[in-house]
């Protein structure tokens, strides 16, 4: 499984329906689920973005599926970074000689 990290933002549509909030990380989570991945983290935070999350998908297209998916309901924007755990970091860097 590929770690994907989500950087989550509402948007005005979402904000005024915060209270929906909670109702639609559970969707999202059975989305994510239905098609292979999960989240492994979700994080409130306070600063550039208004949310975080840490999930996991088989592959890029269904990371792709997943956040177009989110986009449709008007409730976010996403920003997603693929990410790489230690050991993959580690033998990239020591890959470059």
């Amino acid at each position: 499984m590929t770690t994907y990290i989500l950087l989550i933002d509402w948007t005005d549509q979402g904000i005024r329906n915060v209270r929906d909030s909670a109702k639609r990380l559970d969707a999202a989570k059975k989305l994510l689920a239905s098609v292979g991945g999960s989240f492994n983290q979700f994080f409130l935070t306070m600063g550039g973005h208004d949310m975080v999350a840490v999930c996991e998908a088989p592959d890029d297209a269904v990371m792709a599926h997943f956040t177009l998916s989110l986009a449709m309901g008007g409730n976010v924007r996403t920003e997603t970074l693929k990410a790489f755990p230690e050991a993959a970091y580690r033998d990239l860097i020591g890959s470059l000689g």
